[in-house]
């Protein structure tokens, strides 16, 4: 039985893809997240990933399975519970906002690490797609529901424990997303 880790470098090689130094493992039964350098793991944190099962098809609302990349970090300036339309910054705290102002309870904060399939016909093109799916980690107002399934695909964090992990890695980074 092979660990993540093997999995994840196994995945790569099968894809011609070099592994990164740093590495993100998000285990969906345990709802963790945790951050690998140089194969050794350094810092883990809860997460919150789908209410829904694991799907990588657009519009199922379904965490994303398989091995990714950070596509781009958006954020690094911003200051904690920011919340982001578009990706781009309101200048609002999420506290800030009434209930009637949301469109949605699913605020996107404090940073976003955008993610990409590599994957080809399992997470990347087409109608599995990570990254046209928009598909992030990112903080959250409801960081009481961490360590639950709660998201509509995305993986939550805690702003804090968002904008350390943010500080930890790079575009490019590697993301193995599985059971």
């Amino acid at each position: 039985m092979e660990t993540p880790l093997e999995q994840i470098i196994t995945t790569g090689a099968r894809l011609g893809i070099k592994p990164t130094d740093r590495v993100l493992v998000v285990s969906l039964a345990a709802q963790t997240l945790a951050l690998y350098q140089g194969g050794r793991s350094v810092c883990s944190y809860p997460v919150s990933t789908s209410r829904r099962p694991p799907s990588n098809i657009r519009n199922s609302l379904g965490t994303p399975t398989g091995l990714h990349a950070i596509a781009e970090r958006i954020g690094g300036e911003q200051p904690i519970g920011m919340v982001f339309r578009g990706r781009v910054p309101t200048g609002r705290h999420y506290r800030e906002y009434l209930p009637e102002e949301l469109e949605t309870d699913d605020l996107i904060t404090s940073r976003i690490l955008w993610l990409r399939g590599l994957e080809p016909g399992a997470n990347q093109g087409g109608d599995v797609d990570t990254y046209e799916r928009y598909v992030y980690i990112h903080g959250t107002r409801h960081e009481d529901r961490i360590g639950t399934p709660a998201s509509a695909g995305c993986v939550r964090l805690r702003n804090l424990d968002v904008i350390d992990l943010y500080e930890r890695v790079r575009a490019g980074d590697w993301v193995w997303i599985g059971p």
